[in-house]
């Protein structure tokens, strides 16, 4: 009997953080991530089957890519070698790599090198690895919190599988919650405490999709309750994540009444409000990308073409998002949002589909006019298709002709409000003008 490892043993089980006890131990017990993880998918199956193949995980913090290693290690019976980045170097890897060969040779044990943000590690670094991949010296197992495309070398992730990580729902921290709420050898269930729901709510809404980050403030906020009140109440969570609760459900009226009022402010051209809702909705926990994506249909929507560029601002701060991810990125999106509530303001081009749309339904499905069906085959040709359309481009890039169904002839859907739309249409209606002096002066030539 190993008694200095058993003893080793209880006192983690005492003294250790609780978000370090409650670590998953096998794909049963991991939350989230069922895109990955869900009966049939590629990495649930890799597990599984026992597959030792170099992976990178990337995702934001705390959903669970040191976890999902310790399962992997288990499952391939490998040594776990766990790494920083950040504090390790060549030399580093080099000794861990040196130990793996041993370990192979003498023992006939695998090792898996769990990297921690691989991405800190540069290009000596990165390819001092290689060598070790390519013979199955080590199984490699990079974390990332950044697009490893950028930050991973080619022929490193040439040799690893990509798996991507997404951040823990509030359903999927309330199940980590209650689990280590639930659980007497390694929770907290031995201290008997009485939990209110709104205080489990509010860590889970305000760890920000962070296992970890919940099962730190849950852990205190016991220690505190077990002090003091004998019962985790939500000012005692606010004490733990110190942060104070707000009113919003991300299911209810709060949702909607906020999100209304972050796009209103943008339309209303009030930079400071479209901030301030913004960030009370992120301070609150809703999903950065929902806010994102809000934005993208914003600039369409409200700014359209009297500021074209307020789309790809929109999309760049989306982009950014995933690239950076928060906190960081909460600086992109005030950007795109300050942008965008100064921007001219516009509706014209969402008008324009509704109305389409409107005309589609009542109308139903018109024909083709034959100057504008395709005439590139033979039989279409036979038909008519094509005959008397005038190409633009031999034509100085504008030609007078009619585009719309015979029916809908003379129908307007985009009619331009502000900003640089307002331009091109001048521009348009120039054309047309001079289109119709040409064709007068045809006329009466003929």
């Amino acid at each position: 009997m190993d008694l200095f490892g058993s003893s080793l043993e209880d006192r983690f089980t005492e003294y250790a953080p609780l978000a370090a006890r409650m670590r998953p131990t096998s794909l049963d017990e991991v939350a989230g991530q069922q895109h990955l993880l869900a009966s049939g998918r590629a990495l649930r199956t890799l597990i599984q089957v026992g597959d030792a193949s170099s992976i990178i995980l990337w995702g934001p913090a705390g959903a669970g890519k040191t976890t999902l290693a310790n399962v992997i290690a288990g499952a391939v019976n490998a040594h776990f070698e766990p790494m920083s980045a950040v504090a390790s170097g060549v030399a580093d890897v080099r000794k861990v790599i040196e130990k793996a060969k041993e370990r192979l040779g003498q023992q006939g044990t695998k090792t898996l090198l769990f990297l921690d943000e691989i991405h800190r590690f540069n290009k000596a670094q990165q390819d001092a690895l290689l060598p070790a991949v390519e013979n199955g010296w080590i199984v490699l197992v990079g974390a990332t919190t950044e697009n490893p495309s950028f930050e991973v070398n080619s022929p490193l992730m040439s040799r690893s599988l990509l798996f991507r990580l997404e951040a823990l729902s509030e359903d999927d921290i309330l199940g980590i919650e209650r689990r280590a709420l639930a659980d007497a050898e390694r929770g907290l269930a031995k201290l008997d405490l009485k939990v209110d729901e709104e205080a489990l709510l509010h860590i889970a809404r305000g760890s920000g999709g962070d296992a970890r980050a919940a099962l730190n403030a849950l852990e205190a906020a016991a220690v505190m309750a077990s002090a003091t009140e004998g019962a985790v109440t939500l000012r005692v969570a606010e004490e733990a994540l110190q942060r104070r609760s707000l009113p919003y459900d991300k299911a209810g009226d709060w949702h909607y009444d906020v999100i209304s009022a972050f796009i209103k402010s943008m339309r209303g051209s009030d930079p400071d409000a479209a901030v301030y809702w913004m960030a009370r909705m992120l301070d609150a926990g809703e999903d950065p990308r929902f806010v994102a994506r809000r934005m993208v249909i914003f600039a369409s929507e409200d700014v359209g073409n009297a500021d074209p560029t307020a789309l790809q601002v929109a999309v760049a701060a989306h982009h950014a998002l995933e690239f950076v991810g928060l906190p960081e990125a909460k600086l992109n999106l005030s950007q795109a949002v300050i942008y965008l509530a100064l921007a001219p303001k516009s509706n014209a081009s969402a008008v324009a589909m509704w109305s389409a749309e409107e005309d589609i339904r009542s109308s139903g499905p018109l024909p083709v006019p034959d100057h504008l069906r395709d005439s590139h085959g033979r039989a279409s040709k036979a038909t008519g298709a094509g005959q008397g359309y005038e190409y633009p481009h031999a034509r100085g890039g504008w030609v007078q002709q009619d585009h719309l169904p015979d029916a809908m002839r003379g129908r307007r859907y985009f009619r331009a409000i502000s900003g640089r739309e307002s331009e091109l249409a001048r521009e348009l209606e120039g054309k047309k003008r001079a289109g119709g002096d040409e064709a007068d002066r045809e006329g009466r030539a003929r």
